[in-house]
């Protein structure tokens, strides 16, 4: 019987469907200024890092179960999961406020706040692409904190620095050298362009309108 009952835990860990899944983006094949095999290795990348999120979760259980959360390699693990995890988070909201025709609606509340908080709609995006052409790795993210009821562009390093804590996600540009450069090289300016031809600002009006 405790062959049976130790049989039956080993098939359903080994079973268990992992705790977040990779999502289908190939709707985003059709975008002009992203060639398909510059996003099959964006996507690819993203997968790793839902991967290996669900393998630190897995990692970090174990070691829990077994008395083993004071272990260096306990520390280890813990230390790398910000990494990935807003590595997998961070890809899923930018490649989801992919794939619009570029156009915000001037007659949605994001519009109107963006003009509110920064004047116009093109010092906004004249400021956020700056944000996106710092020299360094990183991500371009526009947020709302609802506290103050402010927009801001921040620029976050390797994923895990630099977020602006209690604020909510509204647009995130990927500025690492993955997102560009097998099709742009080194010129990112090329890609904001093409980036913001194909924002979904659909998605990102919602985004406000939820966090209001």
């Amino acid at each position: 019987m405790k062959k049976v009952i130790a049989l039956c835990l080993l098939c359903s860990i080994l079973c268990a469907d992992p705790i977040y899944k990779s999502k289908d983006y190939s709707n985003l094949y059709k975008m002009e200024g992203f060639t398909k095999s510059m996003l099959e290795l964006h996507f690819k990348l993203y997968q790793g890092y839902v991967q290996t999120t669900n393998t630190l979760n897995e990692k970090l259980e174990e070691l829990s179960k077994n008395g083993g959360d004071r272990t260096l390699e306990y520390a280890g693990f813990k230390r790398m999961y910000g990494w990935e995890y807003d590595g997998m988070r961070l890809h899923e909201y930018y490649f989801e406020n992919l794939g619009g025709n570029g156009k915000l609606d001037s007659k949605t509340a994001l519009y109107r706040k963006i003009i509110h908080d920064y004047g116009s709609f093109d010092k906004w995006k004249q400021d956020f692409i700056a944000t996106g052409m710092m020299r360094g790795i990183g991500w371009s993210i526009l947020y709302f904190d609802k506290k103050s009821g402010k927009l801001t562009n921040a620029w976050i390093n390797e994923h895990d620095l630099g977020h602006l804590a209690g604020n909510t996600t509204i647009l995130v540009m990927d500025v690492f050298e993955h997102a560009y450069i097998t099709h742009y090289g080194i010129d990112r300016a090329a890609y904001i362009k093409a980036f913001f031809k194909n924002i979904d600002w659909d998605m990102c009006a919602t985004r406000f309108k939820d966090a209001n």
